[in-house]
Protein backbone atom coordinates (compact mmCIF):
# COMPACT_ATOMS: atom_id res chain seq x y z
CA UNK A 1 0.00 0.00 0.00
CA UNK A 2 1.11 3.51 -1.21
CA UNK A 3 2.31 6.09 1.87
CA UNK A 4 -0.29 8.44 2.25
CA UNK A 5 1.11 11.73 1.32
CA UNK A 6 0.06 14.54 4.05
CA UNK A 7 2.07 17.30 2.89
CA UNK A 8 1.92 19.64 0.63
CA UNK A 9 4.76 22.10 -1.17
CA UNK A 10 3.68 25.59 -2.78
CA UNK A 11 6.44 27.49 -4.98
CA UNK A 12 5.89 31.47 -4.19
CA UNK A 13 8.97 32.30 -4.39
CA UNK A 14 8.52 33.69 -8.25
CA UNK A 15 8.64 37.94 -8.96
CA UNK A 16 5.57 37.63 -10.95
CA UNK A 17 6.88 40.06 -14.03
CA UNK A 18 3.92 39.68 -15.88
CA UNK A 19 1.33 42.08 -13.66
CA UNK A 20 3.85 44.58 -12.52
CA UNK A 21 3.24 47.56 -10.90
CA UNK A 22 0.37 45.33 -8.79
CA UNK A 23 3.46 43.04 -7.80
CA UNK A 24 5.78 45.27 -7.17
CA UNK A 25 5.10 45.69 -3.47
CA UNK A 26 2.40 42.45 -3.60
CA UNK A 27 3.53 38.79 -4.10
CA UNK A 28 1.34 37.45 -7.46
CA UNK A 29 0.39 34.59 -5.16
CA UNK A 30 -2.18 37.26 -3.33
CA UNK A 31 -3.91 38.76 -6.05
CA UNK A 32 -7.40 38.09 -5.61
CA UNK A 33 -9.94 36.10 -7.34
CA UNK A 34 -13.08 37.30 -6.10
CA UNK A 35 -12.17 38.43 -2.67
CA UNK A 36 -9.60 35.21 -2.04
CA UNK A 37 -5.99 35.12 -2.90
CA UNK A 38 -4.61 32.92 -5.14
CA UNK A 39 -2.83 30.92 -2.71
CA UNK A 40 -5.76 30.30 -0.68
CA UNK A 41 -7.67 28.58 -3.22
CA UNK A 42 -4.34 26.29 -3.92
CA UNK A 43 -4.42 25.62 0.01
CA UNK A 44 -8.04 25.12 0.35
CA UNK A 45 -7.19 22.46 -2.58
CA UNK A 46 -4.93 20.68 -0.97
CA UNK A 47 -7.11 20.56 2.69
CA UNK A 48 -10.02 19.13 1.09
CA UNK A 49 -7.47 15.99 -0.44
CA UNK A 50 -6.65 15.66 3.28
CA UNK A 51 -3.19 17.21 3.18
CA UNK A 52 -1.81 18.41 6.89
CA UNK A 53 0.99 20.22 6.20
CA UNK A 54 1.44 23.15 4.55
CA UNK A 55 4.89 23.89 2.95
CA UNK A 56 5.76 27.58 1.30
CA UNK A 57 8.66 27.88 -0.48
CA UNK A 58 9.10 31.94 -0.32
CA UNK A 59 11.13 34.22 -1.14
CA UNK A 60 12.03 38.05 -0.98
CA UNK A 61 9.33 40.57 -0.05
CA UNK A 62 6.78 37.68 0.49
CA UNK A 63 6.17 38.09 4.21
CA UNK A 64 2.38 38.76 3.29
CA UNK A 65 2.28 35.04 2.05
CA UNK A 66 3.22 34.43 6.04
CA UNK A 67 1.22 36.91 7.58
CA UNK A 68 -2.24 35.59 5.43
CA UNK A 69 -1.51 32.28 7.36
CA UNK A 70 -1.09 33.48 10.85
CA UNK A 71 -4.09 35.22 13.29
CA UNK A 72 -4.84 39.10 13.25
CA UNK A 73 -6.14 39.45 16.43
CA UNK A 74 -6.75 43.40 15.91
CA UNK A 75 -8.96 42.44 13.12
CA UNK A 76 -10.27 39.63 14.63
CA UNK A 77 -11.42 41.78 17.91
CA UNK A 78 -12.88 44.15 15.61
CA UNK A 79 -14.89 41.73 13.42
CA UNK A 80 -16.23 40.20 17.07
CA UNK A 81 -17.24 43.71 18.17
CA UNK A 82 -19.10 44.86 15.27
CA UNK A 83 -20.54 42.15 15.04
CA UNK A 84 -19.57 40.57 12.03
CA UNK A 85 -19.53 36.36 13.15
CA UNK A 86 -19.69 35.66 9.71
CA UNK A 87 -16.88 37.25 8.18
CA UNK A 88 -14.78 36.14 11.55
CA UNK A 89 -15.74 32.70 11.01
CA UNK A 90 -14.34 32.15 7.71
CA UNK A 91 -10.98 33.56 7.97
CA UNK A 92 -10.61 31.09 11.63
CA UNK A 93 -11.60 28.33 8.94
CA UNK A 94 -9.17 29.38 6.06
CA UNK A 95 -6.00 29.16 8.61
CA UNK A 96 -4.09 25.33 9.14
CA UNK A 97 -4.00 24.61 12.38
CA UNK A 98 -1.05 25.82 14.93
CA UNK A 99 2.50 24.50 13.71
CA UNK A 100 1.05 22.48 10.53
CA UNK A 101 1.96 25.23 8.06
CA UNK A 102 5.97 26.06 7.55
CA UNK A 103 8.29 28.49 5.65
CA UNK A 104 11.50 28.25 3.92
CA UNK A 105 13.45 30.37 1.53
CA UNK A 106 14.65 30.10 -2.01
CA UNK A 107 17.09 32.81 -1.99
CA UNK A 108 17.73 32.82 -5.60
CA UNK A 109 15.63 32.15 -8.70
CA UNK A 110 16.83 29.19 -9.88
CA UNK A 111 14.13 27.10 -11.33
CA UNK A 112 10.62 25.31 -9.91
CA UNK A 113 13.13 22.54 -9.06
CA UNK A 114 15.29 24.27 -7.00
CA UNK A 115 12.27 25.60 -5.42
CA UNK A 116 11.53 21.75 -5.02
CA UNK A 117 14.91 20.74 -3.24
CA UNK A 118 14.52 23.88 -0.96
CA UNK A 119 11.91 21.95 0.83
CA UNK A 120 13.74 18.57 1.25
CA UNK A 121 14.02 19.12 4.84
CA UNK A 122 10.41 19.94 5.52
CA UNK A 123 9.00 17.59 2.98
CA UNK A 124 11.57 14.46 4.82
CA UNK A 125 11.42 11.05 3.43
CA UNK A 126 7.54 10.76 2.57
CA UNK A 127 5.60 11.24 -0.66
CA UNK A 128 4.56 15.20 -1.14
CA UNK A 129 2.01 17.02 -3.48
CA UNK A 130 3.60 19.86 -5.29
CA UNK A 131 0.93 22.28 -5.95
CA UNK A 132 1.52 25.70 -8.27
CA UNK A 133 -0.54 28.80 -7.44
CA UNK A 134 -0.64 30.14 -10.29
CA UNK A 135 -3.07 27.38 -11.53
CA UNK A 136 -6.39 27.76 -10.59
CA UNK A 137 -9.40 25.06 -11.12
CA UNK A 138 -12.55 24.69 -10.64
CA UNK A 139 -13.29 20.99 -10.43
CA UNK A 140 -15.52 18.80 -8.18
CA UNK A 141 -14.06 16.99 -6.55
CA UNK A 142 -10.82 19.35 -6.59
CA UNK A 143 -7.76 18.31 -8.73
CA UNK A 144 -5.70 17.33 -6.11
CA UNK A 145 -8.56 14.88 -4.84
CA UNK A 146 -8.92 13.22 -7.90
CA UNK A 147 -5.07 12.69 -7.94
CA UNK A 148 -5.18 10.84 -4.58
CA UNK A 149 -7.63 8.14 -6.07
CA UNK A 150 -5.76 7.63 -8.81
CA UNK A 151 -2.26 7.43 -6.38
CA UNK A 152 -4.32 4.63 -3.52
CA UNK A 153 -4.68 2.78 -6.59
CA UNK A 154 -1.23 2.85 -8.45
CA UNK A 155 1.26 4.36 -5.90
CA UNK A 156 4.49 6.04 -7.08
CA UNK A 157 3.72 9.82 -9.09
CA UNK A 158 0.85 11.31 -10.19
CA UNK A 159 0.46 13.93 -12.61
CA UNK A 160 -2.48 16.27 -13.52
CA UNK A 161 -3.00 16.39 -17.56
CA UNK A 162 -5.38 18.61 -19.24
CA UNK A 163 -5.83 18.83 -23.44
CA UNK A 164 -4.91 21.64 -25.50
CA UNK A 165 -5.05 22.55 -28.74
CA UNK A 166 -2.10 20.32 -30.95
CA UNK A 167 -0.67 23.79 -32.33
CA UNK A 168 0.07 25.07 -28.31
CA UNK A 169 1.49 22.31 -27.15
CA UNK A 170 5.00 24.10 -27.73
CA UNK A 171 4.45 26.30 -24.13
CA UNK A 172 3.70 23.30 -22.05
CA UNK A 173 5.49 19.83 -20.69
CA UNK A 174 3.69 17.44 -22.55
CA UNK A 175 3.65 13.99 -21.63
CA UNK A 176 3.11 10.75 -23.44
CA UNK A 177 0.36 8.48 -22.79
CA UNK A 178 0.36 4.86 -22.11
CA UNK A 179 -2.84 2.21 -20.92
CA UNK A 180 -5.50 2.99 -18.68
CA UNK A 181 -8.19 4.94 -18.16
CA UNK A 182 -8.77 8.82 -18.15
CA UNK A 183 -8.63 8.90 -14.41
CA UNK A 184 -5.10 6.83 -13.87
CA UNK A 185 -3.31 5.85 -16.85
CA UNK A 186 0.39 5.00 -17.47
CA UNK A 187 2.72 7.72 -18.78
CA UNK A 188 5.62 6.40 -20.77
CA UNK A 189 7.04 10.14 -21.23
CA UNK A 190 7.55 13.46 -21.15
CA UNK A 191 9.30 16.39 -22.77
CA UNK A 192 9.54 19.79 -21.89
CA UNK A 193 8.10 22.58 -24.56
CA UNK A 194 8.51 20.54 -27.69
CA UNK A 195 7.74 21.00 -31.06
CA UNK A 196 3.95 20.54 -32.07
CA UNK A 197 5.34 17.79 -34.80
CA UNK A 198 7.37 16.25 -32.28
CA UNK A 199 4.97 16.43 -29.44
CA UNK A 200 3.77 12.84 -27.74
CA UNK A 201 0.37 14.16 -27.69
CA UNK A 202 -1.73 17.29 -26.69
CA UNK A 203 -1.31 16.41 -22.91
CA UNK A 204 -0.05 18.97 -20.91
CA UNK A 205 1.21 19.05 -17.43
CA UNK A 206 -1.38 21.31 -15.06
CA UNK A 207 0.32 22.72 -12.32
CA UNK A 208 -0.22 19.05 -9.90
CA UNK A 209 1.80 16.53 -9.06
CA UNK A 210 2.28 13.89 -6.31
CA UNK A 211 5.98 12.78 -6.19
CA UNK A 212 8.48 10.81 -4.37
CA UNK A 213 11.20 11.83 -2.54
CA UNK A 214 13.35 9.95 -4.51
CA UNK A 215 13.15 13.23 -6.65
CA UNK A 216 15.05 14.96 -4.24
CA UNK A 217 18.63 13.50 -5.00
CA UNK A 218 18.32 14.22 -8.79
CA UNK A 219 17.22 17.74 -7.93
CA UNK A 220 20.51 18.15 -5.63
CA UNK A 221 22.43 17.32 -8.78
CA UNK A 222 21.73 20.88 -10.32
CA UNK A 223 21.30 20.25 -13.54
CA UNK A 224 19.99 23.15 -15.79
CA UNK A 225 17.74 22.40 -18.44
CA UNK A 226 15.18 24.71 -20.12
CA UNK A 227 16.09 28.76 -19.60
CA UNK A 228 19.14 28.01 -17.87
CA UNK A 229 17.24 26.47 -14.48
CA UNK A 230 16.43 23.54 -12.28
CA UNK A 231 13.37 21.94 -13.95
CA UNK A 232 11.30 19.72 -11.90
CA UNK A 233 10.46 18.12 -15.37
CA UNK A 234 14.01 16.86 -15.98
CA UNK A 235 14.63 15.31 -12.84
CA UNK A 236 11.10 13.55 -13.21
CA UNK A 237 12.34 12.26 -16.54
CA UNK A 238 15.10 10.38 -14.80
CA UNK A 239 12.98 9.22 -12.10
CA UNK A 240 10.14 7.91 -14.69
CA UNK A 241 12.91 5.27 -15.41
CA UNK A 242 12.83 4.05 -11.64
CA UNK A 243 9.05 4.44 -10.80
CA UNK A 244 5.36 4.31 -12.00
CA UNK A 245 4.56 7.62 -13.33
CA UNK A 246 0.36 7.99 -13.31
CA UNK A 247 -1.62 10.37 -15.60
CA UNK A 248 -4.93 11.67 -14.10
CA UNK A 249 -7.30 13.73 -17.41
CA UNK A 250 -9.03 15.38 -14.90
CA UNK A 251 -12.83 16.37 -14.59
CA UNK A 252 -12.68 20.08 -14.40
CA UNK A 253 -11.76 23.91 -15.86
CA UNK A 254 -8.19 25.49 -15.25
CA UNK A 255 -7.41 29.17 -15.36
CA UNK A 256 -3.65 30.30 -15.41
CA UNK A 257 -3.55 33.13 -13.68
CA UNK A 258 -0.09 33.85 -14.33
CA UNK A 259 -1.23 35.55 -17.47
CA UNK A 260 -3.53 38.55 -17.55
CA UNK A 261 -6.01 36.84 -19.58
CA UNK A 262 -6.46 33.50 -17.76
CA UNK A 263 -6.48 35.74 -14.39
CA UNK A 264 -9.40 38.00 -15.35
CA UNK A 265 -11.40 35.51 -16.76
CA UNK A 266 -11.10 33.57 -13.47
CA UNK A 267 -12.63 36.29 -11.65
CA UNK A 268 -15.49 36.42 -14.12
CA UNK A 269 -16.40 32.80 -13.89
CA UNK A 270 -15.94 32.79 -10.05
CA UNK A 271 -17.96 35.93 -9.39
CA UNK A 272 -20.97 34.31 -11.44
CA UNK A 273 -20.76 31.36 -9.52
CA UNK A 274 -21.10 33.41 -5.98
CA UNK A 275 -24.70 33.26 -4.99
CA UNK A 276 -24.17 37.08 -3.07
CA UNK A 277 -22.70 38.51 -6.24
CA UNK A 278 -23.72 36.63 -9.45
CA UNK A 279 -26.81 38.71 -10.35
CA UNK A 280 -25.81 41.89 -10.07
CA UNK A 281 -22.18 41.02 -11.55
CA UNK A 282 -24.16 39.67 -14.51
CA UNK A 283 -26.17 42.55 -15.01
CA UNK A 284 -23.22 44.84 -15.00
CA UNK A 285 -21.40 42.17 -18.07
CA UNK A 286 -24.67 42.68 -19.56
CA UNK A 287 -24.35 46.90 -19.89
CA UNK A 288 -21.04 46.75 -21.02
CA UNK A 289 -21.76 44.08 -23.99
CA UNK A 290 -24.33 46.43 -24.92
CA UNK A 291 -22.58 49.45 -24.74
CA UNK A 292 -19.56 47.59 -26.48
CA UNK A 293 -21.23 46.07 -29.36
Amino acid sequence: MANRVRTAVFPVAGLGTRFLPATKAMPKEMLPVVDRPLIQYAVDEAREAGIEHFVFVTGRNKGVIEDHFDRQFELEVTLQERGKLEALAELQRDLPLAGLASFTRQQEPLGLGHAVWCARDLVGNQPFALLLPDMLFKAEPGVLSQMMAAYEQHGGNVIAVEEVDPADVGSYGVVARGEGPDAGFAVTGMVEKPKPADAPSNLIISGRYIIQPDIFPLLAEGVKGAGGEIQITDAMQTLMSRQRFTGVKYQGRSFDCGSKIGFLTANVVFALDRPDIADGFMKEVRELANRTA
